[in-house]
Protein backbone atom coordinates (compact mmCIF):
# COMPACT_ATOMS: atom_id res chain seq x y z
CA UNK A 1 0.00 0.00 0.00
CA UNK A 2 2.89 2.35 0.78
CA UNK A 3 4.36 1.69 -2.65
CA UNK A 4 1.14 2.68 -4.40
CA UNK A 5 0.73 5.86 -2.34
CA UNK A 6 4.37 6.83 -2.84
CA UNK A 7 4.16 6.20 -6.58
CA UNK A 8 0.96 8.23 -6.91
CA UNK A 9 2.39 11.09 -4.86
CA UNK A 10 5.62 11.22 -6.87
CA UNK A 11 3.68 11.02 -10.12
CA UNK A 12 1.47 13.92 -9.01
CA UNK A 13 4.54 15.99 -8.11
CA UNK A 14 6.15 15.15 -11.46
CA UNK A 15 3.02 16.14 -13.38
CA UNK A 16 2.67 19.36 -11.39
CA UNK A 17 6.29 20.28 -12.09
CA UNK A 18 6.12 19.50 -15.79
CA UNK A 19 2.62 20.99 -16.24
CA UNK A 20 2.05 18.51 -19.04
CA UNK A 21 -0.89 16.09 -18.89
CA UNK A 22 -0.31 14.33 -22.20
CA UNK A 23 -0.63 10.53 -21.95
CA UNK A 24 3.03 9.98 -22.82
CA UNK A 25 4.10 12.33 -20.01
CA UNK A 26 1.79 10.60 -17.52
CA UNK A 27 3.32 7.24 -18.44
CA UNK A 28 6.79 8.72 -18.07
CA UNK A 29 5.85 10.13 -14.65
CA UNK A 30 4.56 6.76 -13.47
CA UNK A 31 7.69 4.97 -14.71
CA UNK A 32 10.01 7.49 -13.07
CA UNK A 33 8.02 7.31 -9.85
CA UNK A 34 8.15 3.51 -9.82
CA UNK A 35 11.89 3.60 -10.42
CA UNK A 36 12.41 6.07 -7.56
CA UNK A 37 10.22 4.07 -5.18
CA UNK A 38 12.00 0.86 -6.15
CA UNK A 39 15.46 2.39 -5.68
CA UNK A 40 14.62 4.13 -2.41
CA UNK A 41 12.71 1.26 -0.81
CA UNK A 42 15.62 -0.50 0.92
CA UNK A 43 16.93 2.68 2.50
CA UNK A 44 13.94 4.81 3.34
CA UNK A 45 10.58 3.16 2.95
CA UNK A 46 11.13 0.24 5.31
CA UNK A 47 11.66 2.46 8.32
CA UNK A 48 8.47 4.21 9.22
CA UNK A 49 8.57 7.59 10.86
CA UNK A 50 6.32 7.74 13.88
CA UNK A 51 4.52 11.06 13.62
CA UNK A 52 3.33 12.25 17.00
CA UNK A 53 1.62 15.58 17.38
CA UNK A 54 1.69 17.35 20.70
CA UNK A 55 0.88 20.98 21.38
CA UNK A 56 4.54 21.66 22.27
CA UNK A 57 5.69 19.98 19.05
CA UNK A 58 3.30 22.03 16.92
CA UNK A 59 4.42 25.26 18.59
CA UNK A 60 8.06 24.25 18.09
CA UNK A 61 7.34 23.49 14.41
CA UNK A 62 5.76 26.91 13.86
CA UNK A 63 8.71 28.60 15.63
CA UNK A 64 11.16 26.56 13.54
CA UNK A 65 9.47 27.58 10.29
CA UNK A 66 9.38 31.27 11.29
CA UNK A 67 13.05 31.20 12.32
CA UNK A 68 13.96 29.50 9.03
CA UNK A 69 12.13 32.18 7.05
CA UNK A 70 13.87 34.91 9.05
CA UNK A 71 17.30 33.26 8.58
CA UNK A 72 16.71 32.92 4.84
CA UNK A 73 15.79 36.58 4.47
CA UNK A 74 18.68 37.90 6.59
CA UNK A 75 21.32 35.67 5.00
CA UNK A 76 19.93 36.38 1.53
CA UNK A 77 20.40 40.10 2.13
CA UNK A 78 23.94 39.50 3.43
CA UNK A 79 24.87 37.44 0.37
CA UNK A 80 23.32 40.05 -1.91
CA UNK A 81 25.45 42.73 -0.23
CA UNK A 82 28.56 40.64 -0.81
CA UNK A 83 27.69 40.03 -4.46
CA UNK A 84 26.68 43.60 -5.23
CA UNK A 85 29.63 45.16 -3.38
CA UNK A 86 32.75 43.08 -4.08
CA UNK A 87 34.92 45.39 -1.95
CA UNK A 88 33.34 43.99 1.23
CA UNK A 89 35.95 41.84 2.93
CA UNK A 90 34.87 38.23 3.19
CA UNK A 91 36.77 35.38 4.72
CA UNK A 92 35.31 32.21 3.37
CA UNK A 93 36.17 29.02 5.13
CA UNK A 94 35.03 25.75 6.60
CA UNK A 95 33.75 25.44 10.14
CA UNK A 96 32.81 22.43 12.26
CA UNK A 97 29.39 22.54 13.87
CA UNK A 98 28.91 19.85 16.52
CA UNK A 99 25.45 18.42 16.96
CA UNK A 100 23.83 16.45 19.73
CA UNK A 101 20.69 15.44 17.83
CA UNK A 102 19.55 11.99 18.90
CA UNK A 103 17.25 11.56 15.92
CA UNK A 104 18.58 11.08 12.39
CA UNK A 105 15.55 12.99 11.09
CA UNK A 106 16.41 15.95 13.35
CA UNK A 107 20.05 15.81 12.22
CA UNK A 108 19.02 15.73 8.56
CA UNK A 109 16.61 18.64 9.03
CA UNK A 110 19.30 20.62 10.80
CA UNK A 111 21.76 19.99 7.96
CA UNK A 112 19.04 20.98 5.49
CA UNK A 113 18.39 24.22 7.37
CA UNK A 114 22.07 25.10 7.15
CA UNK A 115 22.36 24.19 3.48
CA UNK A 116 19.31 26.13 2.27
CA UNK A 117 20.60 29.25 4.01
CA UNK A 118 22.38 31.41 1.41
CA UNK A 119 26.13 31.53 1.95
CA UNK A 120 26.33 28.23 3.85
CA UNK A 121 26.66 24.65 2.70
CA UNK A 122 27.05 21.44 4.71
CA UNK A 123 29.88 19.58 3.01
CA UNK A 124 30.15 16.50 5.22
CA UNK A 125 28.66 14.94 8.35
CA UNK A 126 30.88 12.76 10.54
CA UNK A 127 29.78 9.60 12.33
CA UNK A 128 29.62 11.57 15.60
CA UNK A 129 27.27 14.12 13.98
CA UNK A 130 29.72 16.98 13.43
CA UNK A 131 28.67 18.97 10.37
CA UNK A 132 31.48 20.50 8.34
CA UNK A 133 30.07 23.61 6.75
CA UNK A 134 31.49 25.96 4.11
CA UNK A 135 30.59 29.60 4.79
CA UNK A 136 31.17 32.78 2.80
CA UNK A 137 32.11 34.86 5.84
CA UNK A 138 33.80 32.86 8.60
CA UNK A 139 34.70 35.84 10.81
CA UNK A 140 31.86 35.31 13.29
CA UNK A 141 30.21 32.35 11.62
CA UNK A 142 31.49 29.67 13.99
CA UNK A 143 29.96 31.20 17.14
CA UNK A 144 26.77 32.27 15.35
CA UNK A 145 26.36 28.83 13.78
CA UNK A 146 26.81 27.05 17.10
CA UNK A 147 24.18 29.23 18.76
CA UNK A 148 21.79 28.70 15.85
CA UNK A 149 22.49 24.95 15.92
CA UNK A 150 21.70 24.72 19.64
CA UNK A 151 18.41 26.54 19.09
CA UNK A 152 17.55 24.33 16.06
CA UNK A 153 18.36 21.18 18.04
CA UNK A 154 16.03 22.17 20.88
CA UNK A 155 13.19 22.88 18.47
CA UNK A 156 13.79 19.77 16.35
CA UNK A 157 13.92 17.52 19.41
CA UNK A 158 10.53 18.94 20.51
CA UNK A 159 9.16 18.40 17.01
CA UNK A 160 10.51 14.84 16.71
CA UNK A 161 9.41 13.77 20.20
Amino acid sequence: MTLIRSTLLLTAVYLALTANLQPSNIVMGVLLSLAIVFLMRPAGLRTKIAWRFSPGGVIALVRYILIMISDLIVSGIQVARIVLSPDLPIRQGDIAIPTTCNSEVAQALSAHAITVTPGELVVEIDEDGTMYTHVLDATHAEEDSRQAQEMREKLLEKIAS
